[in-house]
Formats: structure tokens, sequence, C-alpha cells
């Protein structure tokens, strides 16, 4: 559990998203926008073809009415034949991951690669069937220490 305060499940309404293309999964994307997790936070099931992740995501729509605040959210998706990291430690289980965005590839429709994009370079390609994704807030609520913020580009 987060060592800032945890508020109550009042603080924000929690989100259940379900990703079948590409444009559902652009809006999961921008709600996961600055998640943080760890390597130990990751689960890759060959035998089901399930990846799923625990992540901390930083609550944007909050942000947007003077809220600042972090929410536990699980991640998963279906049909993913392989799994494959660049730029990061699996010998590292506690460093800590910034997730920037996640996009697909279609490469022989409507299969394609779906890409975890992370800080500093890192990345975590999935071969998929097709996108299957869902993304559930999973209940505690907590005051975020900071915004996350960008460098603007120029």
């Amino acid at each position: 559990m987060p060592k800032n305060t945890v508020m109550s499940d009042d603080a924000a309404e929690p989100l259940k998203l379900i990703a079948l293309d590409g444009d559902d999964l652009a809006i999961v994307s921008a709600h996961l926008q600055d998640a943080v997790l760890k390597m130990s936070d990751i689960v890759f099931r060959p035998a089901e073809r399930r990846f799923a992740l625990a992540l901390r995501r930083f609550d944007w729509e909050g942000a947007a009415t003077g809220a600042r605040r972090r929410r536990l959210t699980a991640l998963h998706f279906e049909r993913v034949t392989s799994a494959r990291s660049t730029g990061i430690d699996a010998a590292a289980p506690d460093v800590v991951l910034n997730l920037l965005a996640i996009t697909f590839a279609e490469r022989d429709a409507p299969a394609g690669d779906l890409t975890l994009h992370f800080s500093d370079g890192a990345a975590i390609r999935l071969d998929v069937e097709c996108i299957e994704c869902q993304m559930k807030d999973l209940g505690p609520v907590w005051e975020a220490v900071a915004i996350p913020g960008h460098p603007d580009d120029a």
C-alpha cells in the first residue's frame, strides 16, 4: 500500500474500460499515461495467452478539477501469443517503470503488435491475435505527491 494518505472510494469514481480496437486502446492509454509499476507487478501467462499488470495510475480526470490522486488499477490483455521487452532489467523487480503510452501496429488484421512504452525508451511488445484489453480500478485511492509533468516538445 502506498505510504501516502488513503482516501475513501468516494474520492473518485472507479473506471472500468474495455478496448477492442485502436480507438478504444487510445482511450485506455490516455487514462494510464504516467501510471507507475514495477516488474514484480507484471505477469505473463503464455498457456492462458494473458498478459496482466497492476499499476498505480494518476487520475487525470480528477486533476482537471484540482484533485491530485492515484488509484490501484489492473490491466490485462487477452490473446497474447508472445511478449518481449527492451530496456527493462527483469532481474531488478523493484525498479519503477513509468508508462507513457500504449500503441498498436496492425500486421495481419486483426493481429498485430501492441506496445507498452515506458520512460527512458523501455518497452514491452506483445504479439496479439487482436486487441482485447480490460482496465479496471481496484479501489484504493490516495493523494499523489505531485502531478506528473512532461517537457514541452520544441
